[in-house]
Order: structure tokens, then C-alpha cells, then sequence
């Protein structure tokens, strides 16, 4: 592969232009179409969903709030008439299904008469609502706006005006990245191929996810984690192999030969390495959760793509500029020589020899470090984030904390609680609501409303904490499992509890139960690909109890900081897919450099039969581009903490940590003390087990 993207490398790289102007030429014609599907069948939240709109189709639409704020007060008579008629133009706005003004309803007004609000039932769920639609009616409602008299827009449907942007923390992370290679290869160009390399793989792949969007189900936050992703992954992909061939052009080899020679070894290794992260990707699928299965699909095909360009177009950027790096990269290592310094890996080799000196007090230590470090993640509280979580400056935030200084801080989490008794449903819920009246934790009670059919009826309890609240969500469970299954044996009604903050709870639960499945899924895969690769059993279980310990350690750093609220963060729960994306992530990348670092142990060890002199070997051969690349990955992930989005800096510092973990702690500190430890056993493998794996070499060439 790497011959034939050398021999026509103008016709590759004019390939890669192609590719990259068509898919966006046809995704800029089609437009984006990202939808977040957060509905999971057989939840109690999602059957109150569908009873409503079985039964009253116009309730089971999203709703948007206007909220209003006056200095003086609202009841005036001026204020009404001008606020009335305003609500009159958004009623015929296209999406309204219908508007219910704050003056029809004396509790849709706080008590000192400054706060109020009018409800916008749409046509449409939030996330089905156009933001088009969305604009419309905050500009329409703000007509009325003046110096004394304020306007705001809440509800899911506004959170989407506040998308979150990214391309300052691309560009930051780029540009670090490009620091961090120039200083390694000393060179402009040479720095700038696995950036050039990345860039074309990510932007090509973003534009593929465009088009698919309009045809799957794929999260609005899809493509900045494809962004996160595919540059770290791209550039560290790029990057082993230019080493490797740098190395290959330093021992003499013609710039053809070494561009051969780096992809048949460092090129299979990428080649497999990116099979892992796939693998753990896809483990997404089998949760079954909605929009994050096109996520995980759509993370997995820009590895893939990275993967391809790492293989064909850095090839024929390299025939390109190879005869310009033989004469740099020679030049430079024949000046080290004469000046009488030592080799690139000889500090590595020192480090090595260091721990392969004391190996059970390098890994003691590293170990409980990490323990340690790991347990704040076994408290952690999933939830998902709201209008409260959002910039202090977008609508949707200011009109989450006007109701909340109006209504209390429960009313931006409403419980809705459906009751289905057929033609006495509304009776049941007459029952149910005299009942959660003098419940703890619950701040009030409207309703009952009954639906159009007659045929249910819903309250709406409204909680004395806020969404994210822990109390809130003790609440919603002590309503499910003890008030409405007593109410309801009077009844003999069925009661559901629906609204964001059921679904919420009900999400965060459902990663929860299905997270050990997953888990087992991706591990059980990667060790039998590694058993494949390496022909040994104690190598993949070892990297596979260190991956998890180190993305255990890593979800711990996330707990400290963004659930308890250190270091400046806001305190909150952590977002529910967090966990198990940055998993699926965290443990394939950490594959990749276990394959880079065991590979050259391997390929030392087949060249001597000396088991330490193999471990010393593949730490100084590889450790100072193992660390490049995770400086690389982390200047990468961890721009992304400059972000406006909670979700966005939780996992960009989830990441950046999960890396700093794997690729100093792990790869250069407790993996040579465990092989070291391991000693020729290592490499041992049942013949069984020998015939019945797949024979895979990553040492040809």
C-alpha cells in the first residue's frame, strides 16, 4: 500500500482533494439534520409520553416558556394589553400549536407580581422543532421588550440557540500540537504532515456525517466528538508512523524503502490499533440508546478514515518531501554524533533500567496512586444537563433562573404524572393530587388536566429542589415505589411519571444497568484480538486491567472536578453517556499504545531472546513518541475545556486525564515493571489456544 501511494502519489493526494471538495459540496447543498433522541421503550417516562400522545396528541408536543420580568409589575393594565397582543402574533407563528397566556392562569405569576410566564405548546417535541421556528417566537415575544419590562426564552427548544461552538478549541489544540512536533522534528513541514494528515481524514468524514444525518438518527453533539476524536486520533496515528520512518531514513535506508518499511510495521500497528478503537466504538451499538448508536457510528467511521489516510495519504506526502527529510533528518543525527551526544533513547533506556530494577515498588505505587484516584467514580451521579448547566448569558439560562427566583427552584423540574382509569381518570388524579399534597419534597400540585379523549388526565407536582438535585431524583423514586402504587390500589388507576426530569433519571439508570454488558463486550473482544496479535495470554489481560484502571482513575478526576464542584467548576451530575463514551474511547487509544510499546518489545525480543534487554529495548525505542503523542492527544482534548458547554469541557478533561494516565503512568512506569515481572511467561500461550487464534505479525518487513 505504502509502494503504491508512493509511486502515484500526486494521484492519491489529488484523490484526497476530490473527496474532501465532494463530500462537502453535496453535504453544504443538503444542510445538516442532527437529532437527539434520548427515548428508551419500556421506561416509565417514555409509556407516559406515549399514552399522551395517544391521547391527547396536542400534550404530547414540546412547550417553551416565555418569561417575562418587570421592574414595577405585570398586572398592569398597560403591560397586559401589550403583552397580550404579543402573545396573539406568536400564537399564528408557524410550530405554535397554541399559547397560554400568564393572565389566564393567576399562578403562572410569582407572588410580587415581577416574574411570569406564558407556556407555547408546539406542534412538535423540543427536539423535532425546527430552531428556526425557535428564533421566531423569541424575536416575536421580545416586540414587547423595553427598559422595564424583560423577555426571555426557556424550555429544551431554546437550549438549541445556544448550540455550543467549537472552533476556538480546535484551532487552540491544533496549533499546540503543531508546537509539540516542531520541537520534536524539528522541522516545519515534517511537523505539519500528520496535522495535514488528520485534518483532511476529520473534515472529509464531517461532511459524510452531514449528509448522513439527514437520513439517521445522529446527536446535535455528534460532530464535535468526531472533531475531539479524529484529530488526536489522526495526528497520533500520523505520527507513529513518521517516526518510525525517520528512524528508518537515520540508518540509511532510501526514502522509498524507509516509507516502505515504516507502514509494514509501524503501519500494521496502526492498522490494528485502530481496529481496537473501533471495536470498542461500536461496543456502543449493543446499548441500544438511541442517538448515541449514530454517534458511536459515526466516531467509529472517523477512526476508520483516519485509519485509511494514516495508510494512503501520509504515504504520498511523504514521497513528496522524502528526499528533503533524508537529507534533514541524516544531517541532524550525524551533527549529534560528532558532537559526541547520545541517542534519542538512551535517557529512555536509563529510565528503563530503573524500573526494571525495582518493579514491585514502581507498580505498588502506581497502582494505589491510581486506586485512589479511582474512587471518587464509584459515587459518581449521572444525570443529564439543563438550561441551569448553560452560559450565564443565553436566554435559555437567564429565563431557567428567573423562574426559579419567581417560582422556586423545583418549578424548572416538574414531575408529570399521568393517570390512565379511563372514563374516571380524571378523578384518579383528583385522588392523586390530594395525596401529593402532603408529601415532603413536593412544593405544589396543578391540575388535574384532563385529555381530549376523556380518557387520562395529568398532574404536574412540582419539587421543592432543583432537576439536578439528588433530593429531587429521591423524590421521583419514593413517588414511584411507595405514593403512587398506594393511591392507585384505591383507584385502581395506573399513574406514570413522565416529564425531562423522570426521563433523565431513567436514562442515567438504564446506562447504569447496561454499562457491565458493554464493558464485557469490548474487553472480552480486545483480548482476543491482542491474544492474536501478541500470541500471549498474560499481555492482553495485563492491558486490559490497566486500561480499566486507568479510565477508572480518570472518571474518578471527572467526579472531583465537575460533580463536587472543585477547581472552579460548576458542581453538577456528570453527563449519563459520559462514562461509557469516554470508555469506549479512553480503552481503545490506550490500545494503541499498547500495541506500539509490546510490538517493539516483541520485535526486540524475536531479535535477542533476552526478555529484560526486550523491555529496556521497546521502552527506548518507543517512549519518547509514546509521549509525544499523548502530549499531543492532551493538548488536543484538553482545549476543548475552553468550551462554553458543560458536556463539551467534561469530556475534553475526562480525556485529556484518561491519556496523561495511560501514556506516562501506564505505558512508561507500571507496563515495564509488569513485564519485567512477567519475565519469559510473558510470552506464553496454550498450543491449544496457539491453533485456534489467528496468526497476525506485526514484525514483516
Amino acid at each position: 500500500m505504502a509502494g503504491l501511494a508512493g509511486r502515484h502519489r500526486w494521484a492519491a493526494l489529488a484523490l484526497w482533494v476530490v473527496v474532501l471538495v465532494g463530500v462537502w459540496a453535496g453535504a453544504s447543498s443538503m444542510g445538516e439534520s442532527y437529532r437527539d433522541d434520548y427515548t428508551l421503550p419500556g421506561t416509565e417516562s417514555q409509556r407516559a409520553v406515549e399514552l399522551l400522545r395517544e391521547h391527547a396528541p396536542a400534550q404530547a408536543g414540546g412547550t417553551l416558556e416565555i418569561v417575562l420580568h418587570s421592574d414595577s409589575t405585570l398586572r398592569s393594565p398597560e403591560t397586559e394589553r401589550s403583552v397580550d397582543a404579543m402573545l396573539d402574533k406568536v400564537s399564528k407563528l408557524p410550530g405554535v400549536a397554541q399559547v397560554r397566556s400568564l393572565y389566564d392562569d393567576q399562578s403562572a405569576i410569582s407572588k410580587d407580581g415581577t416574574i411570569g410566564f406564558a407556556t407555547v405548546d408546539l406542534k412538535r417535541t423540543a427536539e423535532e422543532t425546527p430552531v428556526e421556528d425557535t428564533q421566531r417566537i423569541l424575536d416575536t415575544a421580545r416586540t414587547v421588550q423595553s427598559t422595564t419590562l424583560g423577555v426571555e426564552l426557556g424550555g429544551e427548544a431554546a437550549r438549541e440557540l445556544a448550540a455550543p461552538g467549537g472552533g476556538a478549541a480546535e484551532g487552540a489544540g491544533i496549533l499546540a500540537a503543531l508546537v509539540i512536533l516542531v520541537f520534536m522534528f524539528g522541522t516545519v513541514i515534517a511537523a505539519g504532515l500528520p496535522i495535514i494528515t488528520a485534518v483532511f481524514a476529520v473534515g472529509s468524514t464531517l461532511g459524510v456525517i452531514v449528509l448522513a444525518s439527514n437520513v439517521f438518527t445522529i446527536a446535535s453533539f455528534t460532530p464535535y466528538v468526531m472533531m475531539l476524536v479524529g484529530l488526536g486520533v489522526g495526528i497520533d496515528y500520523a505520527l507513529l508512523i513518521f517516526a518510525r520512518y525517520r528512524a528508518e531514513l537515520v540508518k540509511g535506508a532510501a526514502p522509498d524503502t524507509a516509507a516502505r518499511r515504516a507502514l509494514d510495521v509501524a503501519g500494521r500497528t496502526v492498522f490494528f490499533a485502530g481496529c481496537t478503537v473501533i471495536i470498542a466504538l461500536l461496543g456502543l451499538v449493543a446499548l441500544g440508546l438511541g442517538a448515541l448508536r449514530g454517534t458511536a457510528i459515526s466516531v467509529s467511521l472517523t477512526v476508520l478514515i483516519t485509519m485509511v489516510a494514516s495508510l494512503t495519504l501520509l504515504p504520498a506526502l511523504l514521497a513528496v518531501f522524502g528526499k528533503r527529510f533524508a537529507r534533514q533528518f541524516t544531517a541532524r543525527a550525524a551533527k549529534r554524533a560528532a558532537r559526541g551526544g547520545a541517542d534519542e533513547g538512551a535517557a529512555w533506556r536509563r529510565w528503563g533500567g530503573a524500573v526494571q530494577r525495582r518493579p514491585i515498588a514502581a507498580l505498588l505505587v502506581s497502582v494505589l496512586a491510581l486506586g485512589a484516584l479511582a474512587l471518587p467514580a464509584l459515587d459518581m451521579r449521572l444525570g443529564l444537563a439543563d438550561a441551569g448547566n448553560e452560559p450565564a448569558e443565553t436566554t435559555s439560562r437567564r429565563a431557567y433562573d428567573l423562574l426559579a427566583d419567581g417560582f422556586g427552584p423545583g418549578f424548572n423540574g416538574p414531575l408529570v404524572v399521568v393517570a390512565d382509569a379511563g372514563g374516571k381518570s380524571e378523578q384518579a388524579a383528583a385522588a392523586l393530587a390530594k395525596e401529593l399534597g402532603g408529601v415532603p419534597g413536593v412544593a405544589g400540585v396543578t391540575g388535574p388536566i384532563p385529555t381530549e379523549d376523556k380518557a387520562a388526565a395529568t398532574l404536574i407536582a412540582y419539587p421543592t429542589t432543583a432537576p439536578q438535585d439528588e433530593r429531587t431524583t429521591e423524590l421521583l423514586e419514593r413517588l414511584r415505589d411507595d405514593v403512587l402504587p398506594r393511591v392507585a390500589d384505591r383507584t385502581g388507576a395506573q399513574y406514570l411519571v413522565g416529564g425531562a426530569t423522570a426521563a433523565t433519571v431513567d436514562y442515567s439508570d438504564k446506562v447504569a444497568s447496561r454499562m457491565a454488558l458493554f464493558v464485557a463486550i469490548v474487553v472480552g473482544l480486545s483480548v482476543l484480538l491482542l491474544m492474536a496479535v501478541f500470541r500471549s495470554v498474560l499481555i492482553p489481560l495485563k492491558a486490559a486491567l490497566l486500561n480499566l484502571l486507568s479510565i477508572g482513575a480518570a472518571l474518578g478526576a471527572v467526579a472531583l472536578v465537575f460533580q463536587d464542584g472543585r477547581f472552579g467548576a460548576e458542581a453538577g451530575p456528570i453527563e449519563a453517556f459520559l462514562p461509557i463514551m469516554i470508555f469506549a474511547i479512553v480503552f481503545g487509544l490506550s490500545m494503541d499504545y499498547e500495541i506500539f510499546l509490546i510490538s517493539r518489545m516483541r520485535e526486540e525480543w524475536a531479535a535477542s531472546g533476552d526478555h529484560a534487554h526486550a523491555v529496556r529495548e521497546g521502552l527506548a525505542r518507543t517512549g519518547g513518541v509514546i509521549t509525544a503523542a499523548g502530549a499531543i492527544m492532551i493538548v488536543v482534548f484538553g482545549s476543548f475545556i475552553m468550551s462554553d458547554d458543560r458536556m463539551l469541557r467534561q469530556f475534553g478533561f475526562g480525556l485529556a486525564v484518561a491519556i496523561f494516565i495511560d501514556a506516562v503512568v501506564v505505558r512508561c512506569l507500571i507496563v515495564p515493571a509488569a513485564m519485567q515481572l512477567m519475565g519469559r511467561h510473558a510470552w506464553w500461550l496454550p498450543r491449544w489456544l496457539e491453533r485456534a487464534l489467528p496468526r497476525v505479525d506485526l514484525e514483516k518487513g
